[in-house]
């Protein structure tokens, strides 16, 4: 049975601002719903291999190895810096032109999960998560793990998309407005980069 304190748990984590959520909004106030969605969805998957690793003790690597662990989070941290920077151009997660050059939803799903896939940090925290509601007696522990992971994925998508609707609702306020999206270009550059920062002094 799934606990109060699992659910509980989990919502403060996906509810909790970061990459994904950042991206999802992004997309939410530039290209309205359907497209929030899609980002939704995209860093959703993005925490799929994470998820794997830790159910296959794979992350361990990570949290033993320094040379793979400090691969991943500065090829993450390059990530975010590249959307930082794209955030303040014309074409990022924050432009609104309608225009051919648009991304397409494979593009948009494949960010979103490369902001999360890059990211070394959720290997390790769901290494340390998802075991600690499997009961040390359960006869398929495994089975347990990709329940609960599944749970978590769900919530995952369902809380970003809830975000991107929200942002989607604010567009027609914002998109309107050059200074406003001038400020917001430069805030979300400036979140990207912060939580690059954070990443790249994050320790295994």
């Amino acid at each position: 049975m799934v606990t109060a304190e699992f659910l509980i748990t989990s919502l403060i984590v996906v509810a909790s601002p970061g990459t994904g959520v950042l991206y999802t909004v992004a997309t939410g106030l530039s290209r309205g719903p359907r497209a929030s969605a899609i980002a939704a969805f995209g860093s959703t998957i993005g925490i799929v291999p994470h998820m794997a690793a830790a159910i296959l003790g794979l992350a361990a690597l990570l949290h033993t190895s320094a040379v793979a662990f400090q691969l991943f989070k500065y090829l993450g941290v390059a990530y975010l810096l590249y959307m930082a920077w794209k955030t303040l151009g014309e074409r990022g997660p924050l432009s609104v032109d309608s225009d051919v050059g648009a991304p397409s939803a494979l593009q948009m799903t494949v960010t979103g999960v490369l902001i999360n896939i890059l990211n070394p940090k959720l290997s390790i925290f769901f290494l340390a998560f998802l075991p600690q509601f499997v009961s040390a007696d359960d006869a398929h522990p495994l089975g347990r793990m990709i329940e609960l992971s599944g749970i978590f994925m769900l919530m995952t998508f369902v809380v970003f998309v809830i975000y991107g609707l929200f942002a989607a609702w604010l567009r027609d306020h914002v998109i309107t407005r050059p200074q406003v999206m001038t400020w917001l270009r430069r805030s979300f550059a400036a979140a990207f980069v912060a939580l690059g920062a954070k990443l790249a002094t994050a320790e295994r």
